[in-house]
């Protein structure tokens, strides 16, 4: 007898932008987890993945819809490393900020990434703009759920 199983990867980006005060300004929430996340997840459970564990995230200017064979954001302008990264249960969480001065611009993309440049992309999300001003700041926090 077999059994089936549905497995889907469900993913959701809270970005957060604040002034130079601290106060909110705006909140975004979307995400596509791409074909080469899914692929570098299967890696990871193999017990001994050639790909390294995701460390980055990125932000960008580009407005083209995400498609699941996307392996790059379509303009990229920064990339951090987390902030943090937790694992509970089935829930991963990756955090990055970009302080005042980081990844000032027309926000409008992001996506998490492997590397300090190029490497392999788990997800991108995009989204309409976030006018991040020289003395604001961003925190983007992305839930990834196994279920």
């Amino acid at each position: 007898m077999q059994v089936k199983e549905n497995t889907n990867l469900v993913g959701k980006v809270r970005l957060v932008l604040k002034d130079a005060d601290g106060n909110v300004k705006e909140t975004r929430v979307s995400n596509t987890v791409v074909t080469t996340g899914k692929n570098h997840i299967a890696d990871q459970l193999a017990g001994t993945p050639a790909q390294a564990a995701m460390s980055h995230m990125a932000v960008g200017t580009g407005t083209t819809a995400v498609v699941v064979g996307n392996t790059t954001l379509e303009t990229e302008l920064d990339r951090n490393a987390f902030t943090s990264s937790t694992a509970t249960a089935n829930v991963v969480t990756y955090v990055a900020d970009w302080a005042a001065g980081d990844a000032t611009g027309a926000l409008t993309e992001a996506g998490i990434f492997n590397a300090a440049s190029g490497g392999t992309m788990l997800a991108r999300t995009t989204f309409t703009v976030i006018n991040k001003g020289a003395s604001d700041t961003v925190t983007v926090t992305w839930t990834l759920t196994l279920g």
